[in-house]
């Protein structure tokens, strides 16, 4: 870069060139920022190995009911809580079901609407093309069943109900969160510098990545190379502008220091970029190398976290390395005005890093004298928080939690709870050998927690064949259906056929886990080809599918984070410090969300993939804080040996350190503002990790460890042996 700025023509070609290449990047890119919303799925299945069972049965089962794998349940519950539903109300009932078959979003269906044994309630389930717009689709539904005058409150709930629950949580996704997380980290920036053209410059310098970064995800997203969901789009939304920021910042506090030796605004650039390169590569590196660990996943929404967090990462690096230097050095020490850098005074008895940095000094210079019991106690405070992991309940979170507030799903269900068997509407499904038919139903037979079996069948309109749960031989049981079934036949597709299970509790509940898990061991012993999806099914696979993933993805992690700190900072203790340290933190940080969680905000669990989500960024951008504090005391040190080096460099470095902090941290707080259990649980989780590695790692356990290690910190480098 040095060359390319000698001369005043090469300059000006190269400031030029990199204006309008971002320029149009982020021109056609910025559009894009919008449409990855028409990209994203919120379907879990699509996400699961094809070698689950879940994918093995909802693959099996287009050869049984053909597109239907397109289509999502919709169930509303009629109740009336004060007396029986009237005759009318039944017919008023079945008319708008028959209505609403006309609909061409709603799959044909022989199946009309049941009556409770209280009589106290009716059902209505329907089948909803997964491709509708399921907000519009349910308020048409909604807007035909009360043009029938039903005295009965009808209630939605089921998959489809869910899923427009989620569309409605994310729409605006990327107005409203961005405009939050934009406002937050512009006001955070104008009270750090009290300069109105620093954020401007820094923020737009961020927009421009995520606009470049949008393109290029829409068109993979677009061509099927990446799988994402909404709470991908969302977090890759925070992670480019928080990351951009806090890289922004380390350079201007490097700018900063270069201006009060450098008259030319240019020299100080090249000064400051060349001292902010190998900090800021090796901070981006840790970030996009851990999130590019997550290709390791089973799950798609883990690889697509990977893949657009690790190109989002990659253009926060490059635009804080062209664009802003670019930008920055054209306004020169203009950019902030009105409180101007400190130049350097022969008349002051203080160095200048103290003058410009008196309260930092102040703390240096605390840390210096206690080094020993500072690490101590704060270890021992860390470590007494991470107690509260033991509370943390990630093993999943029902459907009807997902979206937080008052839940249309969630009351439905309760009714449904009141009056009918739990798991009407999401049923489990069985997809096994026809010639162990037989042994398959002795087993369903044994399982008190199924209330009722169905099969596919030919011969008999509404193409589902009653079981029941009373005879073990199955061909006994349909010698004695009474008609319209006398003439039904089980519907077998290449020697398989496939039985529909209702069972007693929701499909989304901890305890219809618990059955599929117990059914698939019991059936695998009688029929090794039977296979066991449904909603159920599928959010077990889910999480064993996440178990997975942390037994394999964070060691992954942890190694690559290693070796790049071991290369950057040419030790093996340094680094081992910095990650301990780290992990100490994200222990702590666990421990305390899980208190939160469970105790103030009194969520009913959390999804096992949120460990994984908060490790990488906990870590990595934990690590990230580290990188720019021991990279500065490392140039110290070598300059002014242990003690004044490392306090020089935790004195330089505290003040953007902890304002990159704090920008990240109001960053990934504005998640919350989307209504979503997982993405406020993520929102806390980091906000407070960041903050607590921010505050006290950084500032008080590292350094005096540093201090206690003295040269043994930097065992076995160069520097050890010079020290």
């Amino acid at each position: 870069m040095q060359k390319l700025f000698e001369g005043r023509r090469s300059r000006v070609a190269v400031t030029i060139f990199l204006i309008l290449s971002w320029g149009l990047l982020a021109g056609f890119g910025g559009p894009s920022i919008g449409k990855l919303g028409e990209v994203t799925d919120s379907d879990l299945s699509a996400f699961l190995p094809k070698s689950s069972e879940s994918s093995e049965v909802n693959e099996q089962l287009k050869s049984f009911v053909g597109n239907n794998d397109n289509h999502l349940p919709l169930v509303v519950v009629f109740e009336n809580p004060t007396h029986k539903i009237q005759p009318q109300d039944l017919k008023s009932i079945q008319t708008a079901y028959n209505d609403l078959q006309k609909n061409p979003d709603i799959q044909k269906s022989k199946s009309p609407p049941t009556v409770s044994d209280d009589q106290k309630a009716a059902l209505m389930s329907l089948s909803v093309s997964r491709s509708a717009d399921m907000p519009i689709l349910i308020e048409n539904v909604r807007s035909v069943i009360n043009s029938h005058h039903i005295e009965s409150q009808a209630k939605f709930t089921g998959a489809a109900m869910f899923s427009s629950s989620l569309q409605s949580a994310f729409e605006g996704i990327d107005g409203k969160l961005l405009l939050v997380a934009v406002s937050v980290v512009f006001i955070i920036l104008l009270i750090i510098y009290r300069s109105p053209l620093l954020p401007i410059i820094t923020l737009g310098s961020a927009l421009v990545a995520l606009a470049s970064v949008s393109i290029v995800i829409y068109h993979l997203a677009k061509s099927g190379a990446i799988n994402m969901n909404q709470e991908v789009q969302g977090i890759l939304f925070i992670l480019v502008i928080g990351a951009a920021t806090d890289y922004s910042l380390l350079y201007i506090a490097r700018y900063r220091e270069e201006l009060a030796s450098e008259k030319s605004a240019w020299k100080a650039t090249i000064k400051a970029w060349k001292a902010s390169f190998i900090p800021i590569v090796a901070a981006g590196s840790t970030v996009a190398v851990g999130l590019l660990c997550f290709l390791l996943s089973d799950l798609g929404s883990n690889k697509a976290l990977g893949q657009v967090g690790g190109i989002g990462i990659a253009a926060s690096v490059l635009t804080t390395l062209t664009l802003f230097p670019v930008i920055l050095s054209l306004f020169g020490r203009a950019a902030f005005w009105p409180k101007k850098p400190l130049t350097a005074s022969k008349k002051s008895a203080l160095p200048l890093y103290k003058r410009n940095h008196p309260l930092w000094t102040k703390i240096g210079n605390f840390v210096g004298r206690h080094p020993r019991p500072l690490w101590s106690l704060s270890t021992a405070i860390l470590l007494v928080a991470t107690l509260g992991i033991f509370q943390l309940k990630a093993d999943g979170v029902p459907q009807s939690d997902l979206v937080l507030g008052k839940s249309e799903a969630r009351a439905a269900q309760e009714a449904i709870n009141r009056h009918f068997v739990a798991g009407i509407g999401s049923e489990s499904i069985i997809v096994s050998s026809y010639d162990k038919r037989d042994q398959v139903v002795k087993v369903l037979n044994a399982n008190s927690d199924i209330d009722s079996i169905y099969t596919q069948a030919t011969g008999v309109e509404s193409k589902i064949l009653p079981i029941g749960k009373t005879a073990d031989s199955l061909m006994t049981k349909l010698q004695g259906l009474p008609s319209p079934f006398t003439d039904a036949k089980i519907h077998t597709v290449d020697g398989q056929m496939v039985y529909y299970l209702t069972l007693k509790y929701p499909g989304d509940s901890h305890e219809s886990r618990q059955i599929v898990s117990e059914l698939r061991t019991e059936l695998h012993k009688v029929d090794n080809t039977a296979h066991v999806g449904g909603l159920a099914a599928l959010m077990l696979d889910t999480n064993n599918t996440s178990q997975h993933d942390i037994r394999v993805i964070i060691p992954a992690i942890l190694i690559a984070i290693t070796i790049i700190l071991m290369a950057l900072l040419r030790s093996i203790v340094a680094p081992l410090i910095l990650l301990l340290s780290t992990m100490l933190s994200f222990g702590a940080t666990l421990g305390v969300s899980a208190l939160v969680f469970n105790h103030l905000w009194h969520f009913t669990g959390s999804e096992l993939v949120i460990i994984l989500y908060s490790f990488v960024f906990l870590v990595a951008l934990g690590i990230d804080y580290n990188i720019f504090l021991m990279t500065r005391v490392r140039e110290e040190v070598i300059k002014h040996g242990v003690q004044k080096g490392t306090l020089k460099g935790l004195i330089v470095t505290g003040g953007v350190i902890t304002s990159a902090g704090i920008v990240l941290a109001a960053t990934f707080a504005s998640l919350s503002v989307l209504p979503i259990m997982f993405l406020v649980q993520i929102a806390f989780i980091v906000t407070f990790g960041v903050l607590l590695d921010t505050i006290v790692v950084r500032t008080l356990v590292v350094p005096a460890l540093a201090l206690r290690l003295g040269k043994l910190m930097w065992w076995p480098s160069k520097l050890y042996k010079k020290l």
